[in-house]
């Protein structure tokens, strides 16, 4: 009896251990249309970054936002701590994107690990939003102005769809956020643009 209960605990652990592994280390991307304060970092255009540099496929925090997910002021980074530089303002020195208001832009992704997908979502933040704050959900619109629904299909390698930008002027962060369709987890990317 007792070798059959630590055969079940072993063969628990191991299913466990495999389970995180795919869970979270089997899907990374990262959005370079608009360019994202990761890939800014991991191209070096901007300096002090720490661990993104090095994996800016890695903003992985928990899906269901904005009902859930990372915390305010800590939605750049996905919630992770190691990443934190992504929630700093730097003043509002971020790199911006140019944009037209209310005009067609492509949205494209990068993955280095791909994962079946249930969407894709974008929020921009409301006018009168204060660049020098962290990023908070009373700062974006509630809602999405763009939804991809994904179907749970796997993306390949490089994803890319267009959609119309919201009526804007002058500085707005875009979040994207890709929700992996069968993990408890989604990645975020926060875009600086200029209207």
């Amino acid at each position: 009896m007792r070798k059959k209960i630590g055969a079940a605990v072993v063969g628990l652990a191991v299913a466990g251990t495999t389970l995180l592994a795919t869970g979270s280390a089997s899907s990374h991307g990262y959005t370079d249309s608009p360019i994202s304060r990761q890939k800014l970092c991991a191209d070096r255009t901007v300096s002090n970054c720490g661990q993104i540099q090095w994996e800016p496929q890695s903003v992985e925090g928990p899906k269901g936002f904005p009902a859930a997910g990372p915390a305010d002021g800590r939605i750049c980074s996905g919630g992770n701590g190691q990443f934190a530089e992504l929630d700093d303002p730097r003043g509002g020195s971020w790199p911006a994107t140019r944009v037209g208001s209310g005009q067609s832009h492509t949205f494209r992704w990068q993955f280095t690990a791909r994962h079946r997908t249930t969407d894709f979502k974008y929020f921009i933040t409301k006018p009168g939003w204060n660049p020098n704050q962290p990023l908070t959900r009373a700062a974006l619109e509630s809602q999405p102005f763009l939804t991809i629904p994904y179907g749970g299909q796997q993306p390949p390698a490089t994803l890319s769809h267009s959609g119309s930008l919201p009526q804007r002027s002058g500085r707005h962060l875009i979040l994207a956020v890709w929700t992996v369709h069968d993990t408890a987890n989604a990645f975020y990317a926060c875009s600086d643009v200029q209207f």
